[in-house]
């Protein structure tokens, strides 16, 4: 695949076909692209992007801290030290949704993700979304609730227990919101 090329700053639409062109037979991949035609999961989306800084042109090929890396053959797996509050962090998080390297390789594991490319990082919020328990609170537009249940997964998230920035419930709405989410 070469260099990262994002497709903009929204979440896609997929369908069946994988990067190779072979049709994609898992039930697991064939929920995430279902999920992914829906406007609430993609609002969420959007919203999670600029929580993790991501939320720009080139935020599918950001790594933790800021820089940029170029191919999306796979997870770069560079672990970044960068001050947070002061204090030094170390992370191996990258891509639009600031995936850890050990949660990328369980992720394919689970779900066979062929790349790095900005439709697997999309699919692969989602699975994670999924595995929080929240993605029929996105789709229903429970929004709070959805929040609430990924907000260990992504710390950025309103009232995410880890100590580091978070957007505030209301910002998290309004860009929700913005994206074109609705709430019950």
């Amino acid at each position: 695949l070469g260099f990262c090329i994002a497709p903009g700053s929204e979440p896609q639409r997929y369908t069946t076909q994988s990067t190779n062109g072979t049709q994609m037979t898992s039930s697991k991949m064939a929920q995430l692209i279902e999920a992914s035609e829906n406007q609430n999961v993609r609002a969420f989306l959007k919203m999670l992007r600029h929580g993790e800084g991501t939320d720009h042109a080139d935020g599918y090929r950001t790594l933790f801290g800021g820089s940029f890396f170029d191919s999306c053959n796979d997870h770069p797996g560079q672990v970044i030290t960068a001050k947070l509050g002061g204090k030094p962090i170390r992370s191996s998080a990258a891509g639009a949704y600031q995936f850890l390297r050990v949660t990328w390789s369980n992720l394919v594991i689970q779900y066979g993700f062929e790349d790095f490319s900005p439709k697997s990082q999309d699919l692969a919020c989602i699975a994670l979304i999924i595995g929080r328990g929240a993605l029929k609170n996105v789709i229903d537009g429970d929004f709070e609730r959805a929040v609430i249940k990924c907000n260990r997964e992504w710390a950025s998230l309103p009232y995410s227990p880890y100590g580091q920035p978070t957007v505030t419930m209301d910002l998290a709405k309004q860009l929700y919101s913005d994206a074109g989410g609705s709430f019950a």
